[in-house]
């Protein structure tokens, strides 16, 4: 069914959390911690297309043991945020890239594409039933979580023919717990993508398959893991779940090139139009671990940073490895770092004009 023709079906909540109890789970509710009331759900079928679009209580999705996705991983998702506006309303940061990289995500996978403007409807219909659940700690917004999974319930190797699209909302305050005014990393020896993986994909199996290395990197007392290249073991790829950026003496900006086996972060796009806006020199070319450690020794590398929909732009302070570590220019957050995080944040806050028409106002 075309997008236009798809109308949405509102069931009421039959029992959505009581006001002082939602305020409560509001104080302090951390990074994915807390969900509201409702979900957006469509479904698709092959030959039938785009169907049965609802905004309803969230609840447990029914599944056949045989259901297509816990046997061959069809799934993928999204992250973004909703932002209440320096005049009190709300808005969306960029949703037609997250819906154009969602329809990647969809293709490399073998999944169905859901229409952009209907990915941006589902979306906004999700914060306008939620839209009481904004945490008032700073930084805090409204995370969104679009995500699509195969529904059939067959076992056979081929792209299922049915799949469910859903909508679900969490309200966040800041993603790391440390506190610190700069994460530390470790250097994993585990890889997270090849070349003509799914590494570009934004899939669940990528992130399942970071867990052990995150998990040794939190155990080593680091706030999160680098990934380097699978062939040569020494270009810098990404982090666990966010992309990197290296500033130099001399002005000169680089982060990892894009190349079939890094996500192609939002936010990074943001920040180098936002760089190169400034007049900086911002170049997308491999940067080696080795390069990365004589870099920060010599003082030619003054900061580094890392960012992501979830932890925004994040300074880099210290890297480790087996062999040892470096710390990133003082160790703490650099000018260079939070200038572009403030004038990023002002965008998505209404607080800094919005001269990339990036902005979409809900209310």
């Amino acid at each position: 069914m075309p997008a236009a023709a798809i109308t949405f079906s509102n069931i009421p909540h039959p029992a959505p959390t009581p006001a002082d109890a939602r305020e409560a789970s509001l104080v302090d509710p951390g990074f994915g911690n807390v969900f509201s009331d409702h979900m957006v759900m469509i479904d698709y079928t092959e030959g039938k297309g785009w169907h049965d679009a609802t905004v309803g209580p969230r609840q447990p999705i029914p599944m056949d043991p045989a259901t297509s996705v816990l046997h061959y991983a069809q799934e993928i998702f999204e992250g973004m945020k909703a932002y209440r506006q320096a005049d009190g309303g709300i808005a969306l940061f960029r949703p037609e890239a997250n819906a154009r990289r969602f329809n990647a995500s969809a293709d490399r996978m073998a999944m169905p594409q859901i229409p952009e403007e209907l990915f941006i409807e589902a979306v906004k219909h999700q914060v306008e039933a939620d839209k009481d659940w904004f945490p008032a700690v700073e930084g805090g917004s409204l995370y969104l979580r679009p995500f699509m999974f195969a529904s059939e319930a067959f076992l056979g190797v081929r792209p299922a023919k049915q799949y469910k699209f859903i909508v679900i909302a969490s309200p966040v305050g800041n993603y790391f717990k440390s506190g610190a005014p700069a994460v530390s990393i470790w250097i994993s020896d585990y890889s997270r993508a090849a070349p003509g993986g799914t590494g570009a994909a934004k899939t669940g199996g990528n992130y399942a398959a970071s867990l052990v290395p995150t998990g040794e990197a939190f155990a080593k007392g680091h706030d999160q893991v680098l990934f380097l290249d699978a062939v040569e073991r020494k270009w810098v790829e990404e982090l666990g779940g966010m992309n990197l950026f290296f500033s130099f003496e001399d002005g000169s900006i680089i982060t990892p090139p894009l190349k079939g086996t890094i996500l192609p972060g939002i936010t990074r796009d943001s920040l180098i139009q936002l760089a190169r806006e400034d007049g900086l020199n911002i170049r997308e070319e491999m940067y080696s671990i080795d390069q990365w450690r004589d870099d920060a020794g010599s003082g030619k590398l003054v900061e580094c940073f890392a960012c992501g929909t979830a932890a925004v732009v994040t300074p880099v302070g210290h890297v480790e490895g087996p062999d040892g570590g470096f710390d990133i220019g003082s160790g703490g957050p650099g000018q260079l770092t939070a200038k572009l995080r403030e004038k990023l944040v002002g965008i998505q806050r209404g607080t800094v004009a919005d001269t990339h028409g990036w902005v979409t106002k809900l209310d």
